[in-house]
């Protein structure tokens, strides 16, 4: 746990000036098991000291790696120092930000560590199960992969706060050849917030997921080739998080609408179908805790949902305090820097749909031709809001049942366009996030929501 040097240091702010002054542990563990040979074992840790000072609408900034008394001082002095420089030059001659109430919130570190022989012996036991049962794969791949963030932050405005951020995954990646010769391949992550071991305690308890898993291959490796066209379709829950994130999320983030994304002009408009609604949720989400819990971001500010698309309107932003000052808007929370040497950009914490009244077996019952897209490994979005996603598994819908598995494909459109069309949704909301978000700096973030009934283009052959 990081030892707190930055309380005492606050006699060193410069008045009446905001101030952030964070230190932050990074740390990264993996090892990678490609066909029952060891190709990586990684144990990464990295720490610093960072302060951000805001003077008449600009910031200064400075870091350094050695979380001292010196270094406090040092970065303290230097932050104070840019801004200062950046107003003599800029001289946006802005008021100071609103204060944030004082508030504090501590958490306990829960990051325990993990030898790297434990990591090699779950994954080779996992392994040798893949090999002994299922010996007609072409490949397979096991990454054991754990990161966590732990973060002291003090301001100006009296928001003391330590939170970690521990996550941990395993990913079982298997291919097999079709029967004409092809690979097809499948990828899965299990895991979820928390450090390994208290994810993982027995690779015998994985099993059932990779037999559902290899299922799932052999159905691919007899697939076909999906249509290609404008489709009737079920987004699965991983499917529509992606979207929700990549397609709507970042183009309702409040500095890219004022770099001239699709949101600006359609704030207040109805962009999707009145029963879509979605929300970037803080750390609890329909009852339960957020896969990635976000008490308090990185200016200080206490995290709260919020909500993006309510009844098919879009109703707002995602904001820095500096951008819901220019908007008029609220900050809840959505600054958030990935290590101690950057400064905070508005991102995503825990993005997705609400769910649904609509059951499943319902909603594939009442398509006559199409699929059932399941999961996805890629894709691209941009500010205009268009989209293309790759889809690894689906499956055909044939008069109301599931049919065939298809092969790789890929689906596309206009994210507002495409929510329009949404007619039914599931009330079964699946998170992931095993992911990072790649907005300048890498951040882990959460996705998810329910299964959405709609029209998509997807492609064929």
């Amino acid at each position: 746990m990081l030892n707190d040097l930055l309380s005492s240091h606050k006699r060193d702010f410069l008045p009446g000036l905001h101030t952030e002054l964070r230190a932050q542990c990074s740390r990264r563990r993996s090892v990678s098991l490609v066909s029952g040979n060891l190709t990586g074992n990684v144990r990464q840790d990295t720490s610093g000291v960072c302060c951000r000072v805001y003077k008449n609408g600009v910031y200064g900034f400075s870091s350094a790696a050695e979380y001292d008394d010196e270094n406090v001082k040092n970065v303290i002095r230097a932050a104070g120092e840019n801004a200062a420089f950046m107003d003599s030059r800029v001289k946006k001659n802005r008021p100071a930000f609103p204060a944030i109430p004082y508030a504090s919130r501590f958490t306990d570190a829960n990051i325990n560590e993990v030898d790297s022989k434990t990591y090699i012996e779950f994954v080779k036991q996992l392994d040798d199960y893949i090999t002994g049962k299922y010996p007609d794969l072409a490949s397979r791949t096991l990454v054991i992969s754990e990161d966590s963030m732990e973060k002291l932050l003090v301001t100006s405005d009296g928001m003391d706060t330590h939170f970690a951020a521990p996550r941990s995954y395993i990913y079982v990646i298997l291919s097999a050849l079709t029967p004409s010769g092809v690979p097809v391949e499948l990828f899965k992550a299990y895991g979820g917030k928390g450090s390994f071991d208290m994810n993982f305690d027995d690779p015998a308890k994985l099993y059932a997921n990779v037999d559902e898993l290899y299922c799932s291959l052999m159905k691919k490796r007899e697939g076909v080739y999906a249509d290609a066209g404008v489709k009737d379709v079920i987004l699965g829950s991983e499917l529509a998080g992606m979207i929700a994130h990549e397609a709507v999320g970042h183009t309702v983030e409040a500095d890219l609408v004022l770099g001239g994304s699709v949101a600006g002009p359609n704030l207040g408009k109805q962009v999707a179908s009145p029963i879509v609604s979605l929300t970037d949720f803080a750390h609890t989400a329909f009852g339960e805790t957020a896969p990635l819990p976000v008490y308090v971001d990185d200016e200080g500010t206490p995290a709260s949902d919020a909500p993006l698309i309510k009844d098919g309107v879009l109703v707002g932003y995602m904001n820095s305090r500096e951008t819901a000052e220019r908007f008029g808007m609220q900050p809840q929370g959505n600054a958030r820097a990935f290590a101690f040497s950057d400064e905070p950009l508005i991102r995503m914490r825990n993005t997705a749909v609400h769910p649904g009244k609509d059951k499943l077996e319902d909603m594939i019952a009442s398509i006559e031709n199409g699929y059932y897209l399941v999961n996805t490994n890629n894709g691209q979005a941009d500010t205009t809001g268009e989209f293309m996603f790759g889809v690894t598994e689906g499956y055909e819908i044939k008069n109301g049942k599931l049919g065939r598995a298809i092969l790789d494909t890929t689906v596309s459109g206009v994210a507002f366009d495409m929510l329009k069309t949404v007619d039914m949704i599931s009330d079964k909301v699946e998170w992931t996030s095993s992911g990072f978000c790649g907005k300048k700096q890498p951040m882990p973030v959460g996705m998810g929501g329910p299964q959405l009934k709609c029209k998509i283009m997807i492609g064929g052959r």
